[in-house]
């Protein structure tokens, strides 16, 4: 029987308190940023850092990019999966944002994991293609402006070992994607993206409806 489950507050209530693992860090981290920063709903939640976390750690990863941290919830959650001398390069723009999350990077012992780029993430990208890094990088994160992630998904995707995951968060925009009536720059572009990823030969694929959406997208090994 096929069966598709709407998450009440109940059950969501359920999930996090059967499964999710946030310590008094990332907890504190999340308070911080909702008391400091308006646009605290950007921040990822316990359950998706805690995926992300999971997917870092599945992949034995020791290079990630994120493209666009906010306070570094996430940032945080994926470095503390990587092994010591792992790496987080981590793009963002807004430095005031960032620094609130450094001093739980160092709290929780992985700010040396941490390498924070600030600037347009395009420019961080294409200098990380120019010096070389291309096939290195072993899972992406993109979570940034949503008219920017075509050009950030194919530069992740040159970044990308083959065998690597880019995990690409608000594709379903709060559901505006499937609705044929809306149109703004954001919405058309995320369609766009979504449509092109599903005749995109050079990844396996799989659209997650969980969190807002989140796509993950493994890139094949060449023949």
């Amino acid at each position: 029987m096929l069966v598709h489950l709407v998450l009440d507050d109940e059950i969501q209530q359920y999930v996090q308190d059967v499964s999710l693992r946030e310590d008094a860090i990332a907890r504190e981290l999340r308070e911080a940023t909702t008391a400091q920063v308006f646009e605290h709903n950007m921040c990822a939640s316990p359950e998706q850092g805690q995926l992300l976390a999971f997917l870092v750690g599945l992949m034995s990863a020791k290079t990630v990019v994120e493209v666009g941290i906010f306070t570094g919830y996430s940032t945080l959650a994926m470095a503390r999966a990587l092994p010591p001398g792992g790496r987080v390069i981590a793009c963002d723009f807004n430095e005031e944002w960032a620094e609130i999350g450094r001093p739980f990077w160092e709290r929780a012992g992985v700010a040396d994991r941490v390498q924070l780029e600030l600037g347009p993430a395009v420019r961080t990208l294409d200098a990380l293609l120019a010096g070389g890094a291309a096939g290195t990088v072993d899972f992406a994160f993109i979570d940034a402006d949503k008219e920017g992630y075509p050009l950030y998904f194919e530069r992740c995707l040159e970044l990308l070992r083959p065998g690597g995951l880019i995990a690409i968060d608000n594709v379903l925009l709060t559901g505006n994607v499937a609705r044929p009536g809306i149109s703004d720059p954001e919405t058309d572009s995320m369609r766009a993206l979504n449509a092109a990823l599903r005749d995109d030969e050079r990844v396996e694929l799989s659209m997650l409806p969980v969190f807002d959406g989140i796509t993950l997208a493994y890139k094949r090994a060449r023949d």
